[in-house]
């Protein structure tokens, strides 16, 4: 199989702030107030707004972003994630992803939301946000604000899934099944957190230490061999496997490599992954409810994401975007706003979301007549936060 290319790993263009005054705090501020107390004719909706939030919202709880300044892209030109295909078919690509995965879920694991997400749970007790689509794995969005529905387009991080039957298990009890099957990889992690390695929050800190720390839970130790790491198998299928197949599992409860069935994966869309229909017709449905559209701290290089700011525009939905650097194809959702408009045709603003965020909440409560919200009517889907 052609090796997929991953989309935009070099810089984007700079933004062009729109409008103008949004380049300082206050300006912003004044515009996204516009932006989101102002009724939209263009588009009927729910006169709210519903968020798209990439992995810029979560470098301030301590987790790395692809592509921002300090990204995996940017600082680690040579990384090349494991794409879905590869995963699927390869025994020793499993042994990599788990090996690297399991040194890194214990830094994800205790990692918070941040000021950010916090804030985007004031928005929407305040009543100006319908819904969260997130392509973030970190399960920071739900643990934030389970009152106000996530979405969550590229699956979670919290889970396993069996390729085989769709079981699901918790993480950190494949974590601990990890542990029992790799001992030396046990204690070479013990040694890292007692070293300081992996409780740092601090990214530049973890690579001065002799770690390469990569979005999504995935650390790279230079030197180290994957080829002695081992895996459990799907209990569900080891006890009943699906016809036609046979799951196997060596002394100590590992899976081998003669198995046919059984395997699993974490619970998110890998590179390469289409993503389930039902969570199309979910993210798409809440586009569709919402009267504009505000994106934060994504670049939008993935198209699953992009199409739905796209799929926003073309419904005549504002769009607002806060985020540090560039953005793909940015130009088409801002060629009709003026560039000294006050804010409600569209914003562009490149500024800190754990320090923004929480300056914008502060500013609704003073301008909102809503009274704080809560949706006791809300039943999450089975594909958002479990």
């Amino acid at each position: 199989m052609p090796l997929m290319r991953i989309p935009y790993t070099a810089p984007l263009p700079s933004p062009t702030i729109i409008p103008a005054s949004a380049s300082t705090i206050p300006g912003a501020l004044a515009a996204l107030d516009d932006f989101l107390n102002t009724p939209v004719r263009s588009a009927p909706g729910n006169g709210k707004t519903v968020i798209l939030s990439g992995a810029g919202i979560s470098v301030a709880s301590g987790l790395a972003d692809y592509r921002g300044s300090a990204g995996t892209y940017t600082l680690n030109k040579t990384y090349r994630p494991i794409y879905f295909h590869e995963f699927c078919a390869s025994h020793e690509a499993r042994k990599r992803y788990w090996a690297r995965s399991f040194l890194g879920w214990t830094n994800l694991h205790r990692s918070r939301p941040n000021k950010g997400h916090e804030a985007v749970g004031s928005l929407g007790k305040l009543g100006k946000l319908s819904s969260v689509i997130t392509q973030n794995v970190d399960s920071f969005h739900p643990k934030a604000h389970p009152d106000l529905r996530t979405l969550e387009l590229h699956g979670y991080l919290r889970s396993t899934v069996c390729l085989s039957c769709r079981t699901e298990y918790s993480r950190d009890d494949f974590q601990r099944d990890l542990s029992v099957l790799n001992p030396e990889w046990a204690a070479f992690l013990a040694e890292m957190v007692e070293s300081g390695a992996l409780t740092t929050e601090n990214p530049e800190e973890r690579r001065r230490k002799g770690l390469k720390t990569n979005p999504d839970g995935d650390v790279d130790v230079p030197g180290v061999q994957y080829s002695t790491f081992r895996y459990p198998s799907c209990p569900k299928c080891l006890a009943n496997p699906p016809k036609g197949t046979k799951v196997e599992q060596d002394a100590e409860g590992a899976w081998t490599p003669d198995s046919t069935a059984g395997i699993l994966k974490p619970a998110v869309i890998m590179f390469g992954e289409s993503i389930s229909n039902p969570v199309k017709l979910a993210v798409e449905s809440a586009i569709d409810e919402a009267s504009r559209m505000l994106v934060l701290g994504s670049s939008l290089a993935t198209y699953s994401a992009w199409r739905l700011v796209k799929r926003a525009k073309e419904q005549g939905m504002p769009v607002g975007i806060v985020n540090l650097g560039g953005v793909r194809g940015e130009e088409q959702f801002f060629q009709d706003v003026p560039a000294n408009g006050l804010g409600r045709e569209g914003v562009r603003t490149a500024l800190s979301l754990e320090q923004f965020l929480p300056s914008l909440v502060e500013r609704m409560r003073e301008t909102s007549t809503t009274p704080l919200l809560r949706n006791e009517n809300f039943q999450p889907a089975p594909w958002a936060w479990r």
